[in-house]
């Protein structure tokens, strides 16, 4: 239903450089796309290509900033880079109409922040990690509304309701698993392991999963891999390759941007604990083994991961970045999921279980109610 009072006008999101920062954004402008058809989302984010691509499927308006990640070595750069992309988004913000900012992590906010703030906008900040990072450290003394998608430490403006994640609408199964797996090129009958490292792969998983399926053929006889790789189709060609000299059923493929379908067609998923990684696997029930990204100094990944291990809904590994060491202390994990049905179905039960909340209405919900005229 749409809102009434709302004039024209567009909605800024601030964000990019990884899938996590703008699927929670497409999720956002889908819904206020519903509620207030006049209102345009406009998506301030980075020059990486990952943002461009999801966006353009997405159909979305992309307005890249010259923005660059902060870096003691290139201290200079990153300066000029700020100012730049705080001049962009001004340029922006006045040309595109922008009424409202919803700053969603990353290295773009915090110029596109700036602008907004010396422009008057009002800002929501959405942080999405347990773990805050510096970027909404950053905004949130700026901010207008603080919000968090999941329990979080270390923000001061929080009032500690946790509103759930913002899920798009192409990351939901959109059909039974034998339907999801045939769209996707896979056996339709077969048990499925989905494997992903998120929107940019995750190098280790992907000499990981090879390296078990080559000691646990026995295991895979009646299972088939849907591995999504990252990189280029370049890499992916060369794992096929892999899988093949395994006599291992494999679909690999760089990227899927209707994740739902890969969530639909998965018995069990070994993934990234990303926070949209995270929220993902939960409203789409699928049993999965976490391991959070291992460069991070803190694993804060693990945070995100740590409701659902400890209410029986999803196990957790952790990747050392060496293969062979990974094989005691992913395999070992792997074996068993792969192996205990019951253990799988456990897992599916405690996530159908547990509240699906739309979180992206209720953002827009406070958007809108912003830009109504009081």
């Amino acid at each position: 239903m749409a809102l009434e009072g709302v004039h024209d006008g567009a909605v800024g999101f601030a964000g990019g450089g990884s899938g996590g920062h703008i699927s929670p954004g497409i999720a956002i402008a889908e819904r206020l796309a519903k509620r207030a058809p006049n209102i345009q989302s406009v998506f301030l984010c980075s020059t990486r290509a990952i943002d461009a691509d999801m966006l353009r499927q997405a159909g979305a308006i992309a307005e890249p900033m010259p923005a660059s990640p902060p870096s003691l070595k290139h201290a200079l750069k990153f300066a000029l880079n700020f100012l730049a992309a705080k001049r962009r988004a001004t340029q922006v913000m006045r040309e595109r109409n922008i009424r409202h900012i919803v700053s969603l992590g990353g290295f773009v906010t915090g110029p596109v922040v700036v602008a907004a703030k010396k422009l008057g906008i009002p800002i929501t900040l959405l942080n999405l990690d347990a773990t805050p990072g510096r970027a909404n450290r950053f905004v949130q003394s700026r901010a207008t509304h603080v919000l968090s998608a999941v329990a979080a430490t270390g923000l001061a403006r929080w009032d500690g309701n946790v509103l759930g994640f913002p899920v798009r609408r192409n990351a939901v199964a959109p059909a039974d698993a034998a339907t999801c797996r045939a769209r996707l090129g896979l056996q339709p009958a077969r048990f499925t392991l989905l494997v992903t490292g998120a929107s940019q792969g995750a190098t280790s998983l992907n000499q990981f999963v090879p390296h078990f399926a080559a000691r646990h053929k026995d295991l895979l006889l009646n299972w088939q891999i849907l591995h999504l790789a990252g990189g280029g189709e370049s890499d992916a060609a060369r794992m096929r390759g892999e899988y093949a000299r395994l006599g291992v059923k494999a679909v690999v493929i760089p990227f899927v941007h209707e994740m739902g379908l890969a969530w639909g067609a998965a018995d069990l998923a070994l993934t990234r604990a990303g926070a949209n990684s995270v929220a993902e696997v939960e409203m789409n029930n699928v049993p999965a083994i976490f391991v959070p990204y291992p460069y991070h100094k803190d694993l804060h990944q693990k945070a995100n991961a740590q409701p659902l291990v400890t209410a029986g809904a999803a196990a957790l590994a952790l990747d050392r970045l060496d293969r062979d060491f990974n094989m005691q202390s992913i395999g070992i994990v792997l074996e068993k999921c792969m192996f205990d049905g019951v253990a799988r179905e456990a897992m599916r039960a405690a996530l159908a279980g547990m509240p699906k909340r739309d979180a992206a209405d209720r953002v827009a919900e406070l958007v809108l109610a912003d830009l109504k005229p009081h």
